[in-house]
């Protein structure tokens, strides 16, 4: 059972490519439903691992890669259309790469696994919620909502630039100013 959030996110990693098999076949009611498949899975296995204690450093890894690779794919592919600007995107992946890089430093010199935190998940929400809004928006009664999808992808990125600040200071500045033997914060 303690494998259930892993499996999950796994299961997440391969609905990417089903995502982007969809959407480049112009089924954005498929790609819409597998989108929100993939967030509803993101949100259950993060349940269900703080909830029962699943929590491991493979699901550290694991959960955020299929989350960041999944809307990093959706705003690729909302630029290739046409949706986005490419700037969009583009954010995104610098601001994502640099947390990767960021978090495989704090692994391998602290030994530590950079997990989310609120100023993330409320990004990722954004984020999300800008995905979904986007897809929504190419059928006729959600029309209207193509209008305020580029404002709400900007304030993501806004709030994702937050969080890595964020991140920086506590998981990497914070962790570099305790004395050795002495807790981290």
């Amino acid at each position: 059972m303690k494998h259930i959030p892993n499996i999950l996110s796994g299961l997440r990693l391969g609905m990417v490519g089903v995502f982007i098999y969809f959407f480049r076949q112009d089924d954005y009611l498929a790609a819409l439903i597998i989108y929100a498949a993939a967030f509803f899975t993101d949100i259950l296995d993060g349940y269900l691992a703080r909830r029962n204690g699943w929590i491991s450093d493979l699901g550290k890894i694991l959960d955020p890669l299929a989350d960041k690779l999944m809307l990093l794919c959706a705003l690729t592919s909302f630029h290739l259309k046409g949706w986005l600007p490419l700037f969009i995107p583009l954010v995104a992946a610098i601001k994502e790469l640099a947390m990767l890089i960021g978090g495989l430093f704090m692994l391998g010199k602290k030994n530590v696994v950079v997990v989310s935190d609120w100023w993330g998940k409320f990004a990722a929400g954004f984020f999300n919620m800008s995905v979904i809004l986007t897809l929504l928006s190419n059928f006729p009664p959600f029309l209207p909502l193509a209008k305020i999808t580029l404002p709400l992808f900007c304030l993501a990125i806004a709030f994702g630039f937050i969080a890595a600040i964020h991140y920086y200071t506590t998981q990497v500045v914070g962790r570099g100013k305790a004395e050795p033997g002495e807790p981290q914060p």
